[in-house]
């Protein structure tokens, strides 16, 4: 059973949290009440994911996930951010956490990102041969079909691990990249519906995103992902048949005071990849991860 550990220096947090992951009967949750009492249960059992509050006292968030990076770099960090933290929650992403959840999304957000991260695993019964492969290359015709998003994801998660090209953190980082950036074509480009729109149908449950789903031309429209892994890079490709955007209009990736004006998705790829690039109609994204790969079997406590 996946183990999930919550860290919140208010008692009425955690209790809030801990109710909506228990609203998943597969999950334990454990409660911290502060970063260094999370640093202590992390010494003596690893959970399967650490989920904390930014601004707490002794230790905030962003320095538990420094700790956490160097100490425990397997172990995967979900931010809880409050409205004007998006600062924090840039410098945290950059520091190692996977994701973050706004507060005011809590309800609608958690378990699913808590499920989007918890997803990734590998099949040792191909390790070793994965082990020998020096490139990887796929190309993805998707259709408009939400579902086939995650295995896609979940596929190059499983092919970074096997090949020991980064750590877990940063294998579960950039599978996390692309899934946005193929959410993006998908609400965005193939469906053509704004970034509010995303927001609250991206469980499927929006009435226009199903009516989109089902008329043409956004039915008949195609998301090509090329897929290339090399011992020095990945480098993932996604282009959607949509009328595209402004590029001009994207903030500057380097000015956290910008991040607010900026889809989530783009954040998280910005923060996760070391290059994002569009092409000239932004129907294209290419997304860019360097490799320093990683000794077998890299995981250990360094205190």
């Amino acid at each position: 059973m996946p183990a999930v550990l919550v860290v919140d220096d208010a008692a009425v947090d955690r209790k809030l949290v801990g109710g909506l992951l228990k609203q998943s009967p597969g999950l334990a949750v454990e409660y911290a009440g502060n970063g260094a009492e999370a640093l202590e249960v992390l010494r003596w059992a690893l959970p399967d994911l650490v989920i904390t509050d930014l601004q707490m006292p002794e230790m905030d968030g962003l320095q538990l996930v420094r700790e956490i990076r160097q100490r425990y770099p397997a172990t995967p960090v979900v931010l809880i951010t409050a409205h004007g933290s998006e600062e924090l929650a840039f410098q945290a992403l950059a520091c190692g956490a996977v994701s973050y959840v706004p507060k005011s999304q809590l309800a609608e957000r958690l378990l699913a990102t808590v499920q989007q991260v918890l997803t990734v695993t590998t099949d040792h019964a191909y390790e070793d041969l994965v082990r020998c492969l020096a490139k990887f290359d796929y190309t993805f015709e998707l259709t408009t079909d939400p579902a086939l998003i995650a295995p896609l994801a979940e596929l190059v998660q499983r092919f970074l691990a096997s090949m020991h090209l980064c750590d877990a953190t940063d294998t579960l980082r950039a599978g996390l990249a692309l899934e946005e950036a193929v959410r993006n074509a998908l609400y965005h480009g193939s469906l053509e519906l704004g970034e509010h729109a995303r927001e609250t149908s991206w469980r499927r449950g929006s009435v226009e995103f199903e009516r989109r789903r089902s008329q043409s031309p956004f039915c008949d429209r195609r998301i090509r992902v090329d897929v290339h892994i090399s011992l020095a890079e990945a480098r993932f490709t996604v282009q959607d048949q949509g009328p595209g955007f402004d590029v001009a209009k994207l903030s500057d990736h380097r000015d956290p005071s910008a991040w607010e004006h900026a889809g989530r998705g783009y954040r998280l790829m910005r923060a996760f990849m070391d290059d994002v690039i569009y092409n000239a109609t932004g129907n294209q994204v290419t997304l860019v991860k360097q490799f320093h790969p990683q000794p077998i079997g890299h995981n250990s406590d360094s205190a």
